[in-house]
């Protein structure tokens, strides 16, 4: 479950980390595709198809309980060495991940939570397996100075990721919006 910026917040975006992938190191990183970029409010793993239904109209029913957030892509950060991504700043999506999370478990899906408590973000990066890491401390840094325009965040989305395609270089995984649950409404 996901908030998906406009167009134009992820074009803001893309200049910046346009500008890091020019930096020493960033060909040790795996970057995620700008066409995949979203806010994940909850990471589900696998859900078995006939629970689509319910887990879809419960997240319609949370999403209506909270209002659109007005919010903006700015800064970043890292979980360890492993992750890079950009933050958030504005209206807390905390509420709003809070209820779709309930949502999902009173649907019987229980999420998978990688990094402990709620931290919006946008992930732009990962080690590359089985290479040196590389620190992602300049790339961070890098990123302190950007704040991209605000935008309201009107839906929650319920996205699919597909596993990229084995034994293809570099392929990413591919992300399918299911259903679009506005806020508030």
């Amino acid at each position: 479950m996901a908030v998906v910026p406009p167009r134009s917040a992820l074009a803001e975006l893309g200049g910046a980390v346009d500008a890091l992938r020019d930096l020493p190191g960033a060909e040790g990183l795996r970057w995620t595709e700008r066409a995949g970029w979203h806010v994940t409010l909850v990471f589900l793993g696998e859900v078995d198809e006939d629970v689509l239904p319910a887990l879809s109209e419960r997240l319609e029913r949370a999403a209506r309980r909270h209002p659109p957030c007005r919010i903006s892509l700015t800064g970043g950060g890292r979980f360890g060495d492993r992750t890079l991504w950009a933050g958030l700043d504005g209206d807390d999506l905390g509420r709003a991940a809070a209820g779709a999370e309930a949502a999902a478990r009173r649907a019987g899906v229980h999420h998978e939570d990688a990094h402990g408590r709620f931290h919006a973000h946008l992930t732009l990066a990962r080690q590359r397996a089985g290479r040196t890491r590389v620190g992602l401390r300049p790339f961070t840094d890098a990123l302190t100075q950007f704040a991209g325009t605000p935008w309201t965040a009107a839906a929650i989305s319920l996205v699919r990721s597909h596993p990229p395609t084995p034994g293809v270089p570099g392929a990413q995984p591919r992300y399918e919006t299911v259903r679009t649950c506005p806020l508030g409404h």
